[in-house]
């Protein structure tokens, strides 16, 4: 992957109390990742977000931002995505690896191409791979062959 590469981790959702909080939406494995995440958006410099606490039971962190003071400056944040270096992440094991080496793989089922990954989803009953043609396929049960870039699903 080239260094410039950046991994989607979270969006803000809303503003968080009045002291220019804000409330994160977590795509990490944990929410607690964001405490040694170098975070940053298009409207946030790297450096500028600060871990403040997790929400229990929820994928959801607090966190505060650099020269927002108030309620109403972070409000204009609403809806910013949030982004790591994929140089920052942690190496993987010889059997691991993240969804976003995936992005861009053909998914093949019974031998017939159904498209290439454009991203994820999950609306928690899974993750859900969207393909390029707009269809959505589940992940569950997918081997991935790294050399020919395919995921093949039942």
């Amino acid at each position: 992957m080239p260094s410039d590469t950046r991994i989607l981790v979270g969006k803000i959702v809303a503003p968080q109390g009045i002291r220019g909080e804000v409330r994160v939406q977590t795509f990490t494995e944990k929410p607690s990742d964001f405490q040694k995440l170098a975070v940053f958006g298009d409207k946030i410099p790297a450096g500028a977000l600060h871990f403040v606490r997790a929400l229990p039971n929820t994928n959801v962190v607090i966190m505060r931002v650099d020269g927002f003071a108030d309620r109403t400056a972070v409000e204009s944040l609403r809806g910013t995505e949030l982004f790591i270096n994929r140089d920052d992440l942690p190496p993987t094991k010889s059997d691991e690896y993240y969804q976003a080496d995936l992005i861009g793989m053909m998914v093949v089922r019974d031998g017939a191409e159904l498209g290439h990954i454009v991203c994820f989803q999950n609306f928690g009953a899974g993750d859900i791979m969207e393909l390029d043609n707009g269809d959505m396929v589940s992940f569950r049960g997918a081997s991935v062959d790294f050399e020919k870039k395919i995921v093949n699903v039942k």
